[in-house]
C-alpha cells in the first residue's frame, strides 16, 4: 500500500465500516505504528520512533480532530482550546483561543464546559483546538460522523474555512460522499488495498476507482504496509 499526500492537499480516506480507514489515519498521524513498512511526516522516519519522539512530532506539526471529540470534562470550552497551545509554550494562548472561538461561533460559551454544549457545539471546539497550534497536516477522525445533516454541513463548512485560511494539509476520514468530495483528491479503502477514486455527492454509495498514483516529490505514508515508502512533506 502506498499514499502520497503533498503539503496544501486535502485528502479524504473512504470506505466500509471495518475496512481499516481510522487505522490507516492513526498511523500516518504516528499516533500508532505500522506492523511493517515505512511512515514519513515531515520527512520524519515516524516507523523508527518511540512514543516520546512522536508524541514531539504530532506536538509540533499535527492538529487531530476526533469523531469522539475528547474534549476534557473538567475545562471549560476556552480552557480545551487553550490547551495545546499552553503546552507547546505559544504566546498568548487565551488571546489566540479565544479568537478561534469566535470564527467558530461559540465565544459566548467560553466558560461553559463541554457537558453544558451540544454535540455541534462540542464539534467545533475540537476544530478550533486543533486549529489553535496552526499544524501543518490536520487529521480528522469521522469529522462530522456524530452530528445531524443541517450541524454536520456547518461543521464542515467550518473545517474547510479554517483549513483554507491557515493553509494546512487535510487529511480526513469519513462516510460522506458530499464531506469526501470537498477534497481534492479522495482515495478508497478496499480488502486493504487504496485506490484514487471520484465521490459522486449525489450518488452516496457509487464509487468510481482507479490505481493511487504517487508523485516522487510527495510524502508516502504507509497502514501494516507490504511495501517500503519512502519521501518528504
Amino acid at each position: 500500500m502506498d499514499l502520497t499526500v503533498t503539503a496544501g492537499d486535502s485528502l479524504a480516506i473512504v470506505g466500509a465500516s471495518g475496512s481499516g480507514k481510522s487505522t490507516l489515519l492513526s498511523i500516518i498521524a504516528g499516533l500508532d505504528l505500522p506492523s511493517s513498512g515505512e511512515v514519513f511526516l515531515k520527512n520524519k522516519p515516524l516507523h523508527q520512533f518511540n512514543e516520546e519522539q512522536r508524541s514531539a512530532v504530532r506536538a509540533q506539526h499535527v492538529g487531530f480532530i476526533f469523531q469522539q471529540f475528547l474534549l476534557i470534562n473538567s475545562l471549560t470550552a476556552l480552557e480545551n482550546i487553550m490547551l495545546p497551545a499552553e503546552l507547546a509554550g505559544m504566546d498568548n494562548p487565551e488571546q489566540l483561543a479565544r479568537e478561534l472561538l469566535a470564527k467558530v461561533d461559540l465565544a459566548d460559551r467560553a466558560e461553559h464546559f463541554p457537558s453544558q454544549l451540544s454535540g455541534g457545539e462540542q464539534q467545533r471546539v475540537a476544530i478550533a483546538r486543533a486549529f489553535i497550534s496552526k499544524p501543518d497536516i490536520l487529521f480528522a477522525d469521522e469529522p462530522t460522523g456524530n452530528l445531524d445533516t443541517k450541524t454536520g454541513s456547518h461543521i464542515a463548512d467550518l473545517l474547510f474555512e479554517i483549513n483554507k485560511q491557515q493553509g494546512t494539509t487535510l487529511i480526513l476520514v469519513t462516510h460522506d460522499p458530499k464531506l469526501a468530495a470537498r477534497c481534492q483528491r479522495q482515495v478508497i479503502m478496499e480488502s486493504g488495498q487504496l485506490s484514487e477514486t471520484n465521490v459522486v455527492p449525489e450518488m452516496a454509495e457509487t464509487l468510481v476507482t482507479k490505481p493511487v498514483v504517487t508523485e516522487p516529490s510527495a510524502i508516502k505514508q504507509s497502514s501494516a504496509i507490504k511495501q517500503p515508502l519512502s519521501g518528504s512533506l
